[in-house]
């Protein structure tokens, strides 16, 4: 997916087995934030800085949809551990990260292995691709300004 790009309509089911569509979200701005892991350091960084600036994001007209390989079990343990005000998309059969293009090699200490490059879509109130924060810009613990400026 890139910049000027369609979202697509469904975008994967929560943690509470719901179907998320873009329609459900008419009129507002998504922020459709991809992430490798629940419960990693990292990851609680980030959805813990979307956490603490959510009302500011809401107010500017976000709406924070997070997204995971993880189950829907996982994303419970982790949304009610951190508190989170907002839903995560298990994407267990890989579908969304795929779609986006967030899924590939990665390497760590050497080891190569498949897994989730952090990215958030900036997905506009028409459903299209307005913005995209990669792998490299993405600062866990200021998220929420980067997506606010």
């Amino acid at each position: 997916m890139n910049i000027g790009d369609k979202a697509p309509e469904v975008l994967g089911v929560n943690e509470k087995g719901e179907e998320i569509r873009l329609s459900n979200y008419k009129g507002k701005k998504i922020v459709l934030y991809f992430y490798p892991k629940d419960m990693t350091s990292g990851c609680t960084a980030q959805a813990c800085n979307l956490r603490d600036n959510y009302d500011d994001l809401r107010k500017a007209g976000y709406e924070v949809i997070g997204v995971s390989i993880n189950d829907a079990a996982s994303h419970r343990k982790f949304i009610e551990k951190n508190n989170l005000p907002f839903t995560l998309i298990a994407d267990t059969d890989h579908a969304l990260v795929q779609q986006f293009g967030v899924w590939g090699e990665k390497s760590m200490y050497g080891r190569k292995y498949m897994g989730t490059f952090r990215t958030t879509f900036i997905i506009d109130e028409n459903g299209i691709i307005e913005r995209i924060i990669s792998p490299k810009e993405v600062k866990t613990k200021e998220h929420a300004a980067q997506i606010l400026k």
